[in-house]
């Protein structure tokens, strides 16, 4: 019989790549990983790793062991999710990732109306990186979160998570009041030569500020690096820069800013580890933050 806990290791190995990222994912040793996976090629009867030094791959049963056991653990959160439908009240720990625009316009009011008709749900919510919060539900740290992708720079589905949309947004280039723009189609060809406040590198809006300034055919020069939408427009009205900011994060600009909006969009989504989609709990978490999300854009 196939352990389930060791199975899932495997399965995180193919999508990690290494032990010493499995052993981290999961507070492990990476000796403690490669003795579990051993013990599962006990179980399997069947060689389901190659070790070349401190590399390995996957032999042919290894990979076949894989597909299916992504298939398992998805019918094991079915599973769970069945149980949960069958009690009568909802309860326990609802972990909800979100990135910090979403936790400042969408979720409170959320979260108001989750408690007020599920007293029993432990709401938990953690600020993250939308970059991070795939890692965390694969990790069992979330079980629900929100994720953007730009059309500009659109996003692969990910392993192991299903994901339904919540919301697509307007871009704006965010211009001090003083720049000399207008509402045209060129408003990126206004600010090509402009100084630039770019998220720091490496992250979903760096990279999305690069794309669309390359498509308008310049390489924008960053001048400040900000992660916080709050302080790119604070930087902005201070008259240190031009930046794209989304919709959520440009309902109430402070003076000084002007907006324009631009054809690229946001598009967030709610996403949750395959298998769960009918668990009450996360019925109930999509239904709130829809509601909220209409509320929001409407009011």
């Amino acid at each position: 019989m196939l352990d389930v806990r060791r199975l899932r290791l495997l399965c995180d190995l193919s999508r990690l790549g290494t032990i010493a990222a499995v052993a981290q994912a999961h507070s492990y040793t990476p000796s403690a990983v490669s003795q579990q996976l051993s013990v599962l090629e006990r179980e399997a009867g069947v060689p389901l790793l190659e070790r070349t030094g401190r590399s390995v791959t996957f032999t042919p049963a290894g990979r076949v062991l894989i597909e299916h056991g992504e298939t398992v653990l998805a019918a094991l959160e079915q599973t769970t999710a069945a149980l949960a439908a069958a009690a009568t009240d909802l309860s326990g720990p609802l972990r909800i990732g979100a990135f910090p625009t979403a936790v400042r316009t969408l979720l409170p009011a959320a979260l108001v109306c989750l408690g007020d008709q599920h007293p029993g749900l432990e709401l938990m919510v953690t600020e993250l990186d939308p970059v991070d919060v795939p890692a965390a539900l694969r990790e069992r740290q979330l079980d629900v979160g929100l994720l953007h992708d730009y059309d500009a720079v659109p996003a692969e589905p990910e392993p192991g998570l299903d994901a339904v949309p919540l919301l697509e947004e307007t871009v704006f280039l965010a211009v001090p009041s003083s720049a000399a723009t207008t509402d045209d189609t060129d408003v990126l060809h206004a600010v090509r030569d402009a100084s630039w406040i770019m998220a720091s590198p490496g992250t979903l809006c760096h990279t999305v500020t690069l794309q669309v300034c390359r498509a308008a055919g310049f390489t924008p020069r960053p001048r400040h690096n900000a992660d916080d939408f709050a302080t790119v427009l604070a930087l902005v009205a201070a008259d240190q820069g031009v930046s794209l900011v989304p919709q959520l994060a440009a309902a109430q600009p402070p003076a000084g800013v002007r907006l324009h909006p631009l054809p690229t969009r946001r598009r967030t989504h709610i996403a949750y580890r395959k298998g769960v989609a009918a668990h009450p709990a996360i019925g109930a978490f999509v239904s709130a933050i829809r509601t909220s999300t209409s509320t929001y854009l409407n009011r």
